[in-house]
């Protein structure tokens, strides 16, 4: 007989040893083995052995009652042997076939031998933080609630500070912290003490994964815990010593870098038997187990969440800020780090340089800094004051694409958890800044855009932002908490003079309407004064913010469509733009739209901007001016001297939001019959609008 999968022969014809693993089949060419003269044959087999007859031109195997029964002998004729339980010694199960000649007379015998053997690869398939043995979801991935599949997380943090790379860059572990970062996989085996001469048990990686995943495993056990690694970049098989009757050996897996335009996130992972056929000739598989992983995302974490740790840059110029900075983390109960002049390099725009998300699995999940390609002195921050145990890192630097503005990380920006046309985001939308569709202007360099496309859990919105100089998205829109159904508003910058047309039946702002002196300057720098009313006058600064309004309003309609939201989740907040002389829009009064939210304030929540400082409200909109003093909000009354201790304050009368921007202590504005203030500290606007 012969026996193609999983048999070899002895040293007569009539003998076959076979090895076989539990779950699958060895099979037998019965019609092949037959001696001449044999017209019929019988099996019999013993109690652990299940054997079927498979007949050319039938589609199903017909199974062996037991001795006594005889099948014609007709060519292509197979045997399939299985086993339901492991062999306590080599050959301890045997299957023997008798051939028979015209008239039932027996003419010879020949006997198969087989060894029982389990051999399972297993992880965490249900992603409960047990691995099961043999799920049957192990060798597939599905998205969503009652998705399945294995997940990795890319050792992208750094657990030995003394080591210059991060931890996916070594091919050994250092301490059991870095094992706690990876899965962990166990490769289940049961049969007899020792294997037949010549098996081998493999795992192995494809070419194309190498660079992908690392494999980790304990070496010399009976000499200390040290692990290293046996699948890699440079290692794509390791044999595995047979451990010999029931055992389990545990190997943890990492992954090496985050999915992008070239990498799906899934890698497999495989284990196989191999048979040794004679001398001379190549071992070949005769039992292949899969496992799957999908590599975490990287999670960009939206501006509404509450912050744990806050970060800010002390420059020459913001002292007081900085004050201000730690007198509200303490009150918010997160940590401050200031990151000072020697990491910072004169760069004080932290929100371009990095943006903060993180990574997760069943079994660990801990922050990872995204680096922008952007590089103006302060590419060293994330590296010497992020990376460090469970903060990871990860950089997007093109090798030959220029990068431009929109690369900054000031455009990229993302949605708190949206419900759209009946589809989830429970992680949000990440928004992109972007040109026209049908222009050749500015975009995010490739390799950035398509790496946060690539972690698919976000998808990305792009917006249109070539329209401003800096052609950032959070110049215009962003996001606040609020305790209501919707939990969060967005707010968003809208230009409207008295007489320009409009998109939408709004009343135009009465910051234009009204003819009150102002005292007119971009970005704080220009201190030339100006009415109102040459403002209103002003017919091409008229159409250059009727041409801004149409921007946003075209980024507002894809807002609505793309998040979900209705007219009553945006607040609008007053802008005003001029062009520069390349076309882009510059704001005469920027920075009021970036946030995030502390939490535990008395008696309001309020708003911290990561870049200027401002302080917005969110809740109980009040048709009165306010004092925010401290971080208490009270109504001023008519006639008291309002002095602004923080940054900004917020309040709304029929839909206009109007900001009141001070330098703290300063006594700024006597308020007598006031409804709105709005103040820009350092040449800014300064508006009293009187009832």
């Amino acid at each position: 007989m012969t026996g193609p999968a999983g048999a070899r022969q002895g040293k007569k014809n009539s003998r076959i040893e076979a090895l076989c693993v539990l779950g699958g089949h060895v099979r037998a060419d019965v019609f092949g083995a037959a001696p001449a003269g044999a017209v019929a044959f019988g099996v019999k087999h013993t109690e652990g052995v299940s054997v079927d007859v498979l007949f050319r031109g039938r589609a199903e195997p017909e199974a062996v009652p037991g001795a006594g029964t005889r099948w014609p002998l007709d060519e292509g004729t197979v045997l399939r042997f299985s086993m339901s339980r492991a062999s306590s010694e080599v050959n301890d199960n045997k299957v023997t076939v008798s051939f028979f000649a015209e008239g039932g007379k027996p003419i010879n015998q020949a006997g198969v031998f087989l060894t029982g053997v389990g051999i399972s690869l297993d992880v965490d398939a249900d992603q409960d933080g047990v691995v099961e043995k043999n799920s049957p979801n192990k060798a597939s991935w599905a998205w969503g609630p009652e998705g399945h599949g294995a997940i990795l997380l890319v050792s992208c943090d750094k657990e030995f500070p003394f080591i210059p790379p991060s931890d996916c860059g070594h091919e050994q572990v250092f301490n059991r912290e870095d094992l706690r970062d990876m899965a962990q996989m166990v490769l289940r085996t049961e049969g007899p003490q020792r294997l037949p001469r010549g098996y081998e048990i493999v795992l192995s990686i494809s070419a194309n994964d190498a660079d992908k995943v690392g494999v980790f495993h304990v070496q010399n056990p009976f000499f200390g815990q040290r692990y290293v690694q046996v699948l890699g970049r440079r290692k794509l098989f390791h044999a595995v010593p047979y451990p010999g009757g029931a055992a389990e050996l545990d190997f943890f897996v990492e992954g090496l870098r985050f999915p992008d335009e070239t990498f799906s996130g899934l890698v497999s992972i495989h284990v196989s038997l191999l048979e040794p056929l004679a001398e001379g000739i190549p071992h070949s598989p005769i039992f292949t187990d899969t496992v799957v992983f999908r590599v975490a995302p990287w999670i960009m974490t939206p501006s509404t969440l509450a912050p744990v740790n806050l970060f800010v840059c002390s420059m020459k110029d913001n002292y007081l800020f900085t004050k201000e900075i730690q007198m509200l983390a303490a009150k918010a109960g997160c940590k401050l780090k200031v990151c000072f002049g020697y990491i910072n390099r004169g760069d004080r725009w932290m929100q371009d340089e990095i943006e903060l998300g993180y990574t997760h699995a069943p079994h660990k999940s801990f922050p990872v800094v995204l680096d922008s390609p952007r590089e103006r002195g302060m590419e060293q921050l994330p590296i010497k004051e992020l990376l460090g145990p469970d903060f990871g890192y990860v950089h997007k630097e093109p090798l030959f694409e220029a990068t431009a503005s929109l690369d900054s990380f000031g455009n990229v920006e993302v949605s708190p958890p949206v419900s759209v046309a009946g589809k989830e985001y429970p992680l949000g939308r990440i928004l992109i800044g972007s040109s026209f569709p049908a222009s050749a202007g500015r975009r995010m360099t490739g390799l950035v855009r398509d790496f946060l496309y690539a972690q698919r859990v976000q998808a990305p919105v792009e917006l249109y932002s070539d329209w401003l100089a800096v052609g950032n998205v959070n110049e215009f829109v962003t996001f606040v908490p609020t305790s209501d159904k919707k939990r969060f508003r967005m707010l968003k910058k809208r230009v409207s003079f008295s007489g320009m047309p409009a998109r939408r039946p709004r009343p135009p702002p009465a910051l234009f309407r009204e003819r009150h002196f102002a005292h007119l300057g971009y970005s704080g720098t220009d201190t030339k004064r100006v009415t109102i009313n040459k403002v209103l006058s002003n017919d091409v600064l008229t159409q250059q913010n009727q041409y801004v309004q149409r921007c946003i309003d075209w980024n507002r309609d894809i807002l609505k469509k793309e998040l979900g939201l209705l007219e009553e989740d945006i607040i609008d907040l007053p802008a005003l733009f001029k062009l520069d002389k390349q076309g882009k829009a510059v704001p005469y009064f920027p920075n009021t739209v970036r946030g995030m939210s502390p939490q535990s304030f008395p008696k309001k929540k309020n708003q911290l901007s990561r870049k200027k400082g401002n302080y917005l409200q969110d809740k109980h909109w009040s048709n009165t001016a306010w004092r925010l003093r401290g971080f208490e909000a009270k109504p001023l009354q008519r006639g008291e001297i309002a002095r602004a201790w923080i940054n900004t304050g917020l309040s709304q009368r029929g839909g206009f939001v109007v900001l009141a921007v001070g330098f703290g202590g300063k006594k700024v504005l006597k308020l007598q019959g006031v409804r709105h203030v709005l103040m820009i500290k350092k040449g800014g606007i300064l508006l009293d609008l009187e009832s």
